[in-house]
């Protein structure tokens, strides 16, 4: 989901850093009134951080990475996920890819996007519901993704040199077979945060799904 340096010209990029400034903006204040959301926001952002790393690759005219979207999603909730993303990408670029620093904003909305159109349509009612079935995970991920791969489509629009249509959907099919690995991760992953919030601890880290606006 990355757009790689040099693909934007700066003029659009400061356009992307306003709009990603206005968004963030939006949520940030929430963190003052609840200060747990902070800590919510910095696993969000470190668990984001691990699962990007553990897998990427070039795909198209972008890279395919692991992003555990859902998982996060449901383990610390909308907020700290959304926020989390920003700070993902930020300790990203500090750490292992200086060079994305100058797309920060791109990516940003990349995933952030995506995820507002998915909680304010699909996935607030579902968590209210309850999430402990595949096909509802499934459900999701296909919408987030489906979000993500527009978005990059969407910059790729705005590049400073065409990109094939045949490329963008090479970039878009690679993320099919995450529509099957991710689901199981996501369940892995709720049953063991199910078990942590027993703990005090754990409790403590991990936002409810009930709570997840």
């Amino acid at each position: 989901m990355h757009i790689e340096p040099g693909l934007i010209a700066a003029p659009k990029l400061a356009f992307a850093a306003v709009a990603a400034t206005a968004v963030l903006a939006c949520y940030v204040p929430r963190l003052v009134k609840q200060p747990l959301l902070l800590l919510h926001s910095v696993l969000a952002a470190l668990f984001f951080s691990v699962f990007m790393q553990i897998f990427h690759m070039k795909a198209g005219p972008s890279e395919l990475h692991f992003l555990g979207a859902m998982p996060i999603y449901l383990a610390f909730g909308f907020v700290p996920t959304l926020i989390g993303f920003a700070l993902g990408l930020l300790l990203q670029g500090l750490v292992f890819e200086p060079q994305d620093l100058q797309n920060l904003a791109v990516n940003s909305l990349t995933l952030i996007l995506p995820l507002m159109a998915l909680h304010y349509t699909l996935g607030r009612k579902l968590v209210a519901q309850g999430v402990s079935r595949v096909q509802q995970i499934v459900k999701l991920d296909a919408v987030y993704y489906a979000g993500v791969v527009a978005m990059v489509g969407f910059w790729l629009t705005l590049g400073e040199t065409a990109t094939a249509l045949g490329e963008w959907a090479t970039f878009a099919l690679a993320y099919a077979p995450w529509l099957l690995v991710e689901p199981l991760v996501t369940l892995a992953m709720l049953w063991l945060i199910d078990k942590a919030r027993k703990t005090s601890w754990g409790a403590l880290c991990f936002q409810a799904p009930a709570q997840a606006q």
